[in-house]
């Protein structure tokens, strides 16, 4: 909770009208009340990461319906994961000279922030991710810990099998478009890239790029994993990690760029291009696909598992009597 203060703080800052952390000719000093409600909005977020910490360390907080704590952590994770992932990459390439522009953001290198605002924010998210996956880990071993046991050989093949596939089919079909396209701006292409985005692509921006590209891959091998379970040794957990940290990513990542390039495009220049919005909206859709195939394979996992339990209540009732 101590690491969201600083990043809570400087917003609410800059909704009373404060200029800290922002330089002269920053696009901030002229967002308006657009920017202000999205400071607001913001700081509900961060927020948000606060009760999610007291839902996971609260014993109330095992009372929750499962899909008001799973959904909001499945969206934490999608806007953290990016930045713990490339925050600390981008630093490095910094040190040796490739750095510039925004941290984590699309390479603009006009005046934003002060470069001090970046690693108190992300430093801060950085914690904020790391201590809400372990909270959560050890909260879903407890609550649900039955559910993601044991190895891929070892799921039964049900009647929604067949459906299971061919949505999981589906979002890795769907993740080639954004796939292709990350790929080819790591590479260095333009094709698709605004002209305000193309002129100032740094070495920031090539390392999204390639965070991007690593999460479309790691989603597509989790959901082929678990639908299709060629690889009989393997835990089940790894499959289930990287197509939540991959939806999660593609899907809130991508919606999150989506809204920032929108809100943030201001010149024809920086306005983003048709294969720019196509590329997040497929890469959502995608993410949206696979969260959806994980809902419905643990709950009918969570079926399979309380069907004993039923089964051996009339059995129990009739040895007794």
């Amino acid at each position: 909770m101590v690491a969201c203060l600083p990043y809570i703080g400087l917003k609410v800052a800059w909704m009373a009208g404060s200029r800290l952390g922002i330089p002269e000719g920053s696009a901030l000093l002229d967002g308006g009340t657009l920017l202000r409600v999205a400071n607001g909005v913001t700081v509900l977020m961060d927020g948000a990461v606060i009760v999610l910490a007291l839902l996971l360390t609260r014993p109330w907080g095992k009372r929750v319906p499962a899909w008001l704590l799973v959904l909001p952590m499945w969206v934490a994770s999608g806007l953290l994961l990016p930045i713990m992932t490339a925050f600390p990459v981008q630093l490095a390439v910094g040190l040796l000279g490739g750095g510039g522009g925004r941290p984590v953001g699309e390479g603009n290198s006009e005046p934003f922030l002060d470069p001090w605002v970046f690693g108190v924010v992300y430093g801060g998210f950085i914690v904020q991710g790391l201590a809400l996956g372990v909270l959560f880990a050890w909260y879903a071993r407890e609550r649900w810990g039955r559910l993601w046991q044991g190895r891929l050989r070892d799921l039964p093949v049900g009647p929604t099998t067949p459906a299971l596939r061919a949505t999981a089919v589906a979002a890795a079909s769907a993740a080639l478009f954004p796939g292709v396209t990350h790929l080819l701006w790591v590479s260095g292409s333009t094709a698709g890239l605004d002209a305000g985005r193309a002129a100032d692509r740094t070495g920031d921006f090539f390392v999204m790029e390639a965070v991007n590209l690593l999460f479309v891959v790691v989603t597509a091998v989790g959901v082929l994993l678990l639908a299709f379970r060629r690889s009989g040794r393997l835990s089940l957990r790894l499959p289930l990690v990287l197509a939540w940290a991959g939806s999660a990513e593609m899907a809130c990542w991508g919606g999150w760029l989506s809204v920032a390039g929108l809100i943030g495009a201001g010149e024809a220049a920086d306005r983003p291009t048709t294969a720019t919005v196509l590329t997040y909206a497929v890469q959502m859709l995608a993410g949206a696909l696979v969260v959806t195939l994980g809902a419905y394979f643990f709950a009918e996992r969570s079926a399979a598992s309380a069907l004993p339990t039923t089964a051996a209540a009339p059995a129990a009732a009739d040895h007794v009597s």
